[in-house]
């Protein structure tokens, strides 16, 4: 054969070159299967909500094997992410939302109701709360270019106005799985009153140089006021207003005019947002468990945001009512504190990093202990605590920012 006649070295090197060539191929056919983004598809819907004898126009996005309008949409259940635009801005300026999120797997849909300088803010509100439904409505329909392509998790979304709109949304809505929003802006009926009956976990995001709707006046507030099991404010370090959205000479103008000087760029801001934003809904809406720790973990190490949060886990409320135990802050500071009922009391407490390393262990000899873990770093951490045959497991986030 040829290769007899080759040199050793020549030999080492092809059989080196095949080598790669074969690794190569099955990395791009490995990494092709697990992460295959999808095409946009779009179509314009008019939804009627009979009991307020109302339209409701919304232009849709949804991931399909080709781009365009009214394309089929691609074989797979898919979450809907219900977004409200801000204050005289078109669907249009949130083209960065659909071209990010629509490839991975996600239905979003944009209500064109209350573009006007006197936008109706409860109404706007029951728009989104209305599509929800009705885009779940659609995969029961054989009809329907939604057939059969509808998961049933649905997220409100919005930006200033929007953002706002989708706290009247989701008061009291037990048909969404989350609500995110993004620069929310006060409106009237009050979205910082509606925040207190608002139950489901909530991502909201901020930025501290936004001079339209500041985080003090705002966002703080609406933090405060919900009544979510989960909440996390993430406050962009130089994030202002527009920047969440593309270019729009509306929310631009407004904002040039208090903020003439920017310290931050559009696309940094939004590579931030977009950062939080997936694992997020990865989590809430498509139960990847992992996409949590991404979550928290880049919470706590990132220099881009500062944050604040309060979680009370599935698994920390199972605990608290059939085991009588309670384990608090989360996050944590410095001292972890874990109360126990008397009989399980002597077990062994251990605390693994995100890497899976222990990085504490100890007795519990108290049924009112405080756990020293100042000197851990920032980041996500898993607790387990067991004594004969009882045992329970739960998350943490150590934070000293």
């Amino acid at each position: 054969m040829l290769i007899n006649f080759l040199s050793s070295a020549t030999v080492r090197s092809i059989k080196n070159n095949r080598k790669i060539v074969i690794f190569s191929l099955f990395f791009l056919f490995a990494t092709s299967g697990f992460s295959q983004p999808f095409n946009i598809g779009h179509t314009t819907k008019t939804f009627f909500d009979a009991s307020r004898n109302r339209n409701i126009e919304t232009e849709i996005y949804y991931p399909a094997n080709t781009n365009g309008d009214n394309v089929a949409i691609a074989t797979g259940n898919y979450p809907v992410l219900v977004f409200g635009h801000g204050f005289v801005m078109v669907w249009s300026a949130y083209q960065n939302f659909w071209e990010e999120l629509v490839p991975k797997g996600y239905i979003m849909c944009f209500p064109k109701t209350e573009g006007g300088f006197s936008p109706n803010h409860a109404n706007f509100g029951s728009d989104l709360k209305f599509i929800g439904p009705a885009m779940q409505s659609e995969n029961d329909i054989s009809n329907s270019l939604f057939f059969n392509s509808v998961a049933p998790k649905t997220a409100l979304l919005g930006h200033s106005m929007g953002g706002g709109a989708s706290f009247l949304g989701a008061a009291n809505n037990s048909d969404i799985t989350t609500l995110i929003n993004f620069a929310a802006a006060e409106t009237n009926p009050s979205a910082i009153a509606a925040a207190a009956t608002v139950s489901v976990p909530t991502l909201i995001f901020s930025g501290d140089d936004d001079c339209v709707v500041p985080e003090a006046t705002n966002q703080n507030l609406m933090y405060n006021s919900l009544a979510s099991t989960c909440k996390t404010q993430i406050k962009i370090i130089n994030g202002i207003h527009c920047y969440y959205a593309n270019s729009n000479f509306n929310c631009g103008f407004g904002e040039l005019t208090c903020n003439p000087t920017v310290d931050i760029s559009r696309s940094q801001q939004q590579a931030i947002t977009f950062s939080f934003l997936e694992p997020w809904l990865d989590f809430y809406l498509k139960d990847n468990t992992n996409a949590e720790s991404d979550f928290n973990n880049l919470l706590v190490t990132s220099n881009q945001v500062n944050f604040s949060q309060s979680c009370t886990t599935l698994n920390l409320q199972e605990i608290n009512s059939t085991k009588g135990i309670q384990l608090f802050p989360n996050p944590v500071v410095d001292i972890l504190n874990l109360n126990l009922a008397d009989d399980n009391v002597g077990g062994t407490l251990k605390v693994y990093n995100s890497l899976g390393k222990k990085v504490y262990d100890g007795k519990i000899q108290s049924s009112e202990s405080q756990i020293d873990l100042s000197n851990l770093a920032d980041g996500f951490y898993v607790i387990q605590y067991g004594k004969d045959s009882f045992s329970f497991s739960s998350k943490f986030v150590k934070w000293t920012r």
